[in-house]
C-alpha cells in the first residue's frame, strides 16, 4: 500500500503543471490546491499505478491515505479512482468508503465522480444498495442527498424506475441548487432510453423550473 502511494503521488507529481494549477483551483473553488493534472490523466495515473495489484484491502487502503492525507486535490481524484479498479469497486462494503469521501468532502466533483462507484453495484446488490440510497436520500447532508439521486447515471435500460422516483420524491421542494440540478440531471439521462416515462414523470410531478428544464431538455417539445 505505501508503494502504491508513493507511485501515484510521484507521478502526480512529475505530470504536474503549475501554470494550470491557479486556474483549476480557482474554476473549483478550492481551498486546498492544485498541481495543475487533469482529472483524466490523475484517473490514468491512479490505474496504471494500480494494474498489478489484486488485492482489496490494499487498493482500498492506498485510497484511504491518499484521501485522508491530501495535500492537492489531484491525490483526491487519484483515490477515487482506486475505487473503480477491481477489486475494491466489486464488493458491497466499499460504500462505506464511499459515504466517507462524500460527507467529508463536500462538494460536486467529489460526490458526482463517487455516484458512479455506486451504478456498477446496483447490479449486483439491487436489495442492499436500493435500501441504502433510499436513506441517503432523506439524510441531512445535502451531497449525501445528491449522490442518492445520482447513483443511476449510466444505467440506461437497468436504471431501476421505481428507485429512481423514491429518491427523487423527498427532494423535489428542496432549493438547493445543487439538489434541482442533480433531479434533472438524473431524468435527463433516464430519457435517453425512456422519454415517454420522463415526460409523464415531469408532467405529473411539481419539479422546480430548473429540474424541469434539464429532464427535459433533449425531448421533442412537440410531442
Amino acid at each position: 500500500m505505501v508503494d502504491l502511494v508513493r507511485g501515484i503521488r510521484g507521478a502526480l507529481h512529475a505530470a504536474a503543471d503549475p501554470q494550470r494549477a491557479p486556474a483549476q483551483q480557482a474554476y473549483m473553488k478550492s481551498a486546498m490546491p492544485f498541481l495543475g493534472v487533469g482529472v483524466p490523466q490523475s484517473r490514468r495515473i491512479a490505474r496504471a499505478a494500480a494494474k498489478e495489484i489484486k488485492d482489496r484491502e490494499t487498493l482500498r487502503g492506498a485510497a484511504r491515505v491518499l484521501w485522508a492525507e491530501a495535500a492537492y486535490r489531484e491525490e483526491r481524484y487519484a483515490a477515487m479512482a482506486l475505487l473503480a479498479v477491481r477489486p475494491a469497486s466489486d464488493d458491497l462494503s466499499v460504500t462505506l468508503l464511499i459515504e466517507h469521501m462524500v460527507r467529508t468532502g463536500q462538494w460536486w466533483d467529489y460526490t458526482d465522480e463517487l455516484a458512479h462507484r455506486l451504478a456498477g453495484l446496483h447490479d449486483g446488490y439491487p436489495t442492499e444498495t436500493g435500501t441504502l440510497v433510499r436513506a441517503w436520500a432523506v439524510d441531512d447532508d445535502m451531497w449525501i442527498r445528491r449522490i442518492a439521486i445520482l447513483s443511476q447515471l449510466g444505467r440506461r435500460d437497468r436504471v431501476d424506475r421505481d428507485l429512481l422516483g423514491d429518491v427523487i420524491h423527498p427532494n423535489i421542494d428542496d432549493r438547493e441548487f445543487f439538489i434541482r440540478k442533480a433531479i434533472g440531471w438524473a431524468l435527463r439521462e433516464y430519457a435517453r432510453v425512456a422519454p415517454d416515462w420522463v415526460r409523464t414523470f415531469a408532467d405529473t410531478h411539481a419539479l422546480s423550473p430548473l429540474s424541469r428544464r434539464e429532464a427535459l431538455k433533449h425531448l421533442d417539445p412537440a410531442r
